[in-house]
């Protein structure tokens, strides 16, 4: 039988991190793997989160099962932290998933449901796993133009353009703030001519907001989301709590679904089916320390002020990175570093000037130049510089 199978092809993060591990070099410079770090070079556990386990530890005595769709508490503070305002309970549904990638499998295999002939648009470039879920899951793959190699910034009137040829039922996928693996993001007024464009057509928008809270603020990063959820009919909303809480390995994540009122319980219905079918019960751990973290004020404010201090430092390693290029080349041409949102860049660097970068300087990235901005430290922010213009990108 497994004779059938035909070989995978090797993940380039993986690899990357590999050929990382194995490099002598003390100075090295991860920019490659895409998880927040701190000025120590690590993941940290975050304060409100470490006070919620303590609690946890301290009050659970069960390690029942939860529910089917996940506790509710978690379903509705993440419905208040991503939609706030814009969340309607009467058209809202929704399922706890196995983290943000969960999240996406889940409204992908909702769709050949309910839509098997719709074709699934997604931004050229986009997070690598959304293109081999969607074919996964047998639905068809568009892309429309986003990104403008030249001025390292979206391309509005292309996107536009692009999506202006979406069919009724069609889904587009969008990244809800600090794009991956770009870091550029549309403008407001991008975002209400996208939102308007879709609610003309009849297409469906699925977005993943994997980092809010990273790029202008937590109720700044849902904006977007808001707004689409107010101006569409139907979104699908695919959240992840790993970037923001750093829960990585926990993998806490919902799905979230506006429908009509007439259609929402139906639509819970089988999103609570789904999740019995691809694997009963959704992990609860993770989940209840973000539940417990978004209802204490106390625990709150704290996390808010930790994940606020994660965004300045890495805006302010994106200013200085770009200052000294700046310095180093005589040239601006690096500017758009500092006005990029997020943990991600696209450098611009060809493969071959990667591949010098780590060969020659020992500074990692993935092959389209993505640079992972959390990465770098005061101390090595210099030493990157440098060989960025060494290799004269």
């Amino acid at each position: 039988m497994f004779g059938a199978l035909p070989p995978q092809g090797e993940d380039q993060i993986i690899r990357l991190m590999g050929q990382f591990r194995a490099d002598p070099r003390p100075d090295k410079v991860d920019l490659g793997v895409g998880v927040y770090r701190n000025a120590q070079g690590v993941t940290p556990v975050m304060r409100a989160v470490q006070t919620a386990e303590q609690q946890l530890l301290q009050s659970q005595n069960t390690k029942a099962y939860t529910a089917l769709a996940g506790e509710q508490a978690f379903r509705d503070a993440m419905a208040d932290l991503v939609l706030g305002p814009a969340q309607d309970p009467a058209r809202l549904a929704s399922v706890a998933t196995v983290g943000g990638t969960g999240a996406v499998f889940m409204a992908l295999r909702l769709v050949t449901m309910a839509r098997p002939d719709a074709q699934v648009w997604v931004s050229d470039p986009t997070w690598p796993n959304h293109i081999p879920i969607t074919q996964h899951v047998g639905l068809g793959l568009k892309t429309y133009r986003y990104f403008d190699a030249e001025s390292r910034a979206i391309d509005a009137a292309a996107m536009l353009a692009d999506l202006s040829q979406v069919r009724p039922g069609d889904v587009v996928l969008l990244h809800g703030c600090c794009h991956n693996p770009t870091g550029a993001n549309p403008q407001p007024s991008d975002w209400q001519a996208l939102a308007t464009l879709l609610a003309t057509k009849g297409a469906v928008p699925l977005i993943d907001i994997a980092y809010q809270g990273f790029g202008d603020g937590l109720e700044a990063d849902a904006a977007a989301t808001r707004l689409i959820a107010q101006t569409c009919e139907e979104v699908l909303i695919a959240a992840s709590c790993s970037k923001n809480f750093g829960v990585y390995r926990e993998r806490a994540g919902v799905l979230m679904v506006m429908t009509p009122p007439q259609l929402r319980d139906t639509l819970q219905g089988t999103l609570t089916a789904l999740n019995r079918l691809n694997y009963s019960f959704p992990p609860d751990h993770g989940a209840r320390l973000v539940s417990m973290v978004l209802t204490d004020p106390a625990l709150r404010a704290d996390w808010q002020a930790e994940l606020e201090d994660m965004r300045t430092g890495m805006l302010h390693l994106r200013e200085t990175l770009a200052r000294e290029l700046r310095r180093l080349t005589g040239s601006d041409r690096f500017g758009f570093l500092a006005q990029h949102r997020g943990m991600f860049s696209r450098l611009g660097a060809t493969p071959e000037q990667v591949e010098k970068l780590r060969a020659d300087h020992g500074i990692y990235m993935v092959g389209d130049s993505r640079m992972n901005i959390a990465g770098l430290t005061k101390a090595n922010v210099s030493q990157v510089a440098q060989a960025i213009a060494a290799c004269n990108i």
